[in-house]
């Protein structure tokens, strides 16, 4: 239900008084000019029946709108229903003989009208947006005007009139009059905003206060006690004016009416018209001393009386601008206070915005501006990028809290390293910058080493003894032409480190920006060779040791660009795997070696090993792609073998999970699981144990060779590899193999598989198929 149709259901009789304040207004309007053509009596009557009208519109009004306040409307009805009896007991007197002599008690309820219309007007304003003093004088500054006025005019005049008694009464019109103008000028200015009600209310008001004047100017000049058609036709129209008001649905400002009457408050207004209710006593005063001159009776009271109230009215004016000027400078120390609280805010907001919220540290906006400050003024100086090595599994192992309190410690102990020779930024993750002010890279390093010293120590968090180190890439300031060109070179020399092994520093070189848009061009070329024959599998023979037969094969990507000479996987792998085109890379080579190997499997048994990139597992239909190669392909589960790095099962996190859990869902299907490198990793017992996995690939860096280390030493090796994984009941396979002596060395060992130069390269798979159709036997030791 809208708003709009809410206010319908719940307040039916406000849609009564919108509709009908106007038809009160215009439907009063004839019978106001009719009256004016009545004689006395009627006048009267007529009178008596718009009162009526007013009280009854007044009273429907409350009930329909439900003001918050009633008060002033209970006194406007009451005032309403004191000028409708009086005008009836007038009418009345007049048709049975004549107007009553002297002041009587119909006179009484008649003042009254004035006296509770009075009273409505100052409980209507209400506390508003002025305070009270100021209310009063604004009020007072009025009355003292009007009292000027009307003695010059009105009361002065009346007296001298030959009708004295008549005009005697006739002078109590215009001290109700002023007592009605003066609560109407408090309701225009203490009210807190003015609406159509209130404007309805005020031009009644001036209507009422035009007809008294009329009336006693009217009688001053001799006419005849019952008053104008003019003054007949404004007090019918006050009372018109009244119950519209009442009717109007603006009488409840707390029912969203809309406030107007904003003109009416413009400074230029209100500044003319106090200048002018200045002049207004000195110049009514003037005119009284020359008009009592001209007459030649001159009266003490004329000048008096005048120049009291205008010496009230100035007195007024004055606590006026004294009040103003209080509120002026109240308003001004609040607005300095509200500007220093802003200008405080400001300060805060900005040392937030070039600033790090977890350590304090400036942060790369910040460190932006000073880089670009140093280069635009020829200072020298050193930007070394600082990266966390491991940070990420502490993050995944023990929580962000503990991450956090970490960077909170390596921040602490980069400030005692660094000191005053430099500033100290935080970049956000586990990334630092340090802007060394004075020297090149060279005399930088110094400051490196000891951050890298630094940053190896342990640090204890709730209990926790964690380890990492740090990559540095460092770039002179010297031979930068921005800011943006010593960011970006320095995040070149600290991938080099992160790719040199970690936990060491490199300054940057041209050659790395060279190698950087190598790779660009690589990763460029490859997009556009993924999908196309130019991507190309080799396979390579695994021999077993027992039988000297091939049991499987490694597939093995080539990329052979149409013209070019073939491209290994060393020079587009890496790119690859940064860029994430490994994905579709390596699931081109999956469903290609899957269609290759289902033939060769249906005829000799062969089995198909497959590398899978940590990139691939980390996708979350990894293990549904595998399933589908393996289908469109028509190969069974059990004749795939993936090979991994012993990183992704070792990792924590989110990552390794859902890697973990592709592997599971796989090896229930019957895909084997095969670990490469092995040796060269983690090499944890556990993850051996409890991880999916059915083979271990020893790494070629332990096979048994004088030229590459002690051969004793490196058969020891192996034969631990070996009873390890026979211990766990895993399938042993040996890397690397290139000689004959090295397969005797194995099979005493007990190796299960070999793999190498020995047995085969990497052959094309037609070629790979000829050899498999042939079965030759893999060359053994005699």
């Amino acid at each position: 239900m809208t708003a709009q149709q809410h206010d319908r259901v719940a307040y039916p009789a406000a849609r009564v008084g919108t509709r009908t304040w106007r038809w009160f207004l215009l439907g009063g309007i004839p019978v106001v000019i009719a009256g004016i053509l009545l004689g006395p009596a009627a006048q009267e009557a007529v009178y008596a029946a718009f009162g009526a009208a007013a009280a009854v519109a007044v009273v429907a009004g409350i009930r329909a709108h439900r003001p918050a306040r009633t008060l002033p409307w209970w006194l406007l009805a009451a005032g309403m229903a004191c000028g409708a009896l009086s005008n009836l007991a007038w009418s009345a007197a007049l048709v049975l003989g004549g107007p009553p002599a002297g002041l009587n008690v119909i006179n009484a309820v008649y003042y009254g009208m004035y006296l509770l219309v009075a009273a409505a007007l100052a409980v209507l304003a209400g506390p508003g947006r002025s305070s009270a003093l100021a209310g009063a004088a604004e009020a007072g500054i009025v009355a003292c005007t009007a009292a000027v006025l009307a003695w010059v005019f009105l009361i002065d005049p009346v007296l001298r009139s030959r009708d004295a008694i008549t005009g005697g009464f006739a002078l109590v019109y215009p001290v109700l009059d002023l007592i009605l103008l003066t609560m109407a000028v408090r309701l225009a200015v203490a009210a807190a905003s003015l609406t159509r009600t209130h404007l309805l209310m005020l031009f009644g008001t001036g209507v009422l206060v035009l007809a008294d004047v009329g009336y006693v100017l009217w009688v001053a000049a001799g006419g005849p006690w019952s008053g104008s058609g003019g003054s007949a036709a404004c007090w019918m129209l006050f009372y018109l004016l009244v119950g519209a008001a009442a009717l109007h649905p603006a009488m409840a400002t707390d029912r969203g009416a809309a406030p107007i009457g904003g003109y009416l408050r413009s400074p230029r207004l209100t500044t003319a018209a106090k200048a002018l209710i200045v002049l207004v006593g000195p110049a009514a005063t003037a005119y009284a001393f020359w008009r009592d001159l001209h007459r030649q009776d001159f009266d003490l009271l004329d000048i008096t009386v005048p120049l009291g109230a205008a010496a009230a009215t100035g007195v007024l004016l004055v606590l006026r601008l004294s009040h103003t000027s209080t509120l002026v400078n109240r308003r001004a120390t609040d607005l300095q206070a509200a500007l220093d609280d802003q200008a405080a805010l400001q300060e805060q907001m900005t040392h937030l915005a070039l600033h790090d919220a977890l350590t304090g540290l400036p942060n790369r906006l910040h460190l932006d501006r000073l880089v670009q400050a140093a280069l635009s003024t020829g200072d020298a100086g050193c930007l070394l990028m600082v990266d966390l090595d491991g940070f990420q599994h502490v993050n995944d192992s023990f929580g962000h809290p503990t991450g956090d309190a970490l960077l909170t410690e390596a921040a602490r102990r980069l400030r005692e390293v660094i000191g005053r020779a430099g500033t100290l930024a935080r970049f956000g993750g586990d990334e630092f910058a340090v802007l060394l002010h004075d020297g090149d890279c060279l005399a930088a390093e110094p400051h490196a080493r000891a951050i890298l010293r630094t940053l190896r120590q342990p640090v204890e968090v709730d209990g926790q003894r964690l380890h990492v180190t740090a990559s540095i890439g460092m770039r002179d300031l010297a031979t930068a032409a921005d800011s943006a060109e010593v960011l970006s070179d320095a995040d070149l020399a600290l991938y080099a480190a992160k790719a040199a092994g970690k936990d060491r520093v490199i300054a940057y070189d041209v050659t790395l920006r060279e190698n950087q848009l190598k790779r660009i061009a690589v990763v460029d070329r490859l997009r556009g060779a993924i999908g196309t024959d130019a991507i190309q599998v080799y396979y390579q023979p695994i021999v077993s040791f027992s039988t000297g037969r091939f049991t499987a094969v490694e597939a093995l990507v080539r990329w052979v660009p149409p013209g070019e000479a073939t491209i290994g996987p060393d020079a587009f792998i890496p790119a690859a795997e940064d860029s994430g085109l490994i994905v579709p890379l390596g699931e081109q080579v999956l469903r290609q070696a899957c269609r290759d190997a289902a033939v060769w499997y249906r005829r000799y048994g062969t089995l198909l090993t497959v590398n899978v990139s940590p990139r691939q597992l980390s996708e979350a239909d990894f293990a549904a792609r595998v399933m589908r190669a393996l289908h469109d392909a028509d190969l069974p589960a059990a004749a795939l073998i993936l090979e991994i790095t012993e990183g992704v099962l070792v990792g924590a996190g989110a990552q390794a999970e859902q890697s973990i859990a592709h592997l599971s869902e796989l090896r229930r299907f019957g895909v084997q699981v095969a670990v490469d490198d092995f040796g060269t990793g983690y090499s944890s017992l556990a993850y051996l144990r409890d991880l999916p996995i059915d083979i271990l690939k020893i790494d070629r860096s332990f096979m048994p060779d004088e030229a590459t280390g002690d051969p004793a030493q490196q058969v020891a090796l192996v034969r631990t590899i070996v009873d390890l994984a026979h211990t766990l009941r895993l399938t042993a396979v040996a890397e690397g193999v290139e000689t004959m002596e090295q397969t005797a060395v194995l099979q005493t060992l007990g190796c299960d598989k070999g793999q190498g130069f020995h047995y085969g390269r990497p052959a094309p798979a037609a070629k790979t198929a000829d050899v498999l159709a042939e079965g030759v036997t893999a060359p053994a030791a005699r």
